[in-house]
């Protein structure tokens, strides 16, 4: 039911996380921690799951200190999302915890190798040759993270999800996918961008299956496109984060017509409304700053 009056149309009811339980995977570096930062820093308890100890610590101590919403928490807990026993016992900790969860935001991800090939530029035979040093065990160990992970993880948060529906509030799951799941061009990994692919469809189909009356969990997802992350800097500094520099050329180079890497408050905007917007059902966002409009 509507409301009257205008104080629902403020950024403090549209976008109003205050008390709720969200969890993200790989939420220690990179895209995970600027969405874990937006829900914590608007009053959300984030849970950041990830397989490095010590990198889930330090998240949390330079990050989770001086939050500038009283109720909001970082909290750091040991998981791996490709292997199911440990899905289970960290349903079975946030379980023991919580009673509900309002958030599971997949995030966890992996890219390996490249194949210096571009559209137009070999022969028949010398595709063969580059494409063929692809390693089958790259191409397993990255859907097994990007795409079975997120499906099993999705899965066993089920019930916990389902548990925070209340007649104004669906809860969710974001997929964070990529904008390399749709482009049709390779970007140097056929393995990632598959996997990215993959992970679009089973958003699809979860979104379907999850929006049934007796489950009623939203499924969304969010394709980024150059952020900075490990995964596209090979680094991280001293406070979890990465850096893209950018140049005044940067934009023509990339053919990004933001001219800029995506910034940390672009990912966090985007998780909020992602979460926040009820009539949101099956969607993928792409949030890119215009690549795919060059890159289609």
């Amino acid at each position: 039911m509507q409301s009257s009056g205008n104080s629902h149309f403020k950024t403090t009811s549209l976008f109003n996380v205050e008390g709720w339980v969200v969890l993200v995977t790989g939420g220690a570096t990179g895209i995970g921690l600027m969405i874990a930062q937006a829900f914590a820093n608007n009053g959300a308890r984030v849970y950041i799951v990830g397989r490095r100890e010590e990198a889930l610590e330090n998240a949390v101590k330079t990050w989770g200190k001086n939050l500038e919403h009283p109720k909001g928490q970082l909290i750091p807990i040991s998981a791996d999302i490709t292997d199911k026993d440990s899905i289970e016992t960290l349903v079975n900790d946030i379980g023991n915890k919580e009673k509900k969860l309002d958030v599971l935001v997949n995030n966890a991800g992996v890219s390996l190798g490249t194949s210096s090939v571009e559209k137009g530029q070999e022969s028949a035979e010398a595709l063969k040759v580059e494409l063929w040093k692809e390693k089958w065990e790259d191409w397993e160990t990255i859907f097994k993270t990007n795409v079975i992970g997120y499906f099993f993880t999705s899965v066993a948060f089920l019930p916990l999800l389902s548990a925070a529906n209340r007649p104004d509030h669906t809860p969710c799951v974001i997929n964070v996918s990529s904008i390399s799941g749709i482009t049709r061009t390779t970007q140097h990994h056929f393995n990632y961008n598959t996997s990215k692919a993959a992970t679009i469809q089973l958003n699809n189909l979860l979104a379907q299956e999850f929006s049934q009356p007796g489950v009623k969990v939203r499924v969304n997802s969010v394709a980024p496109g150059i952020f900075p992350s490990q995964m596209t800097t090979d680094s991280k500094d001293e406070q979890n984060k990465s850096q893209i520099p950018a140049g005044n050329d940067y934009g023509e180079k990339k053919g990004i017509p933001a001219s800029r890497p995506g910034a940390e408050t672009d990912m966090a905007q985007t998780a909020l409304y992602i979460a926040c917007n009820q009539y949101l059902y099956g969607q993928t966002i792409a949030v890119d700053g215009g690549y795919l409009l060059k890159h289609p």
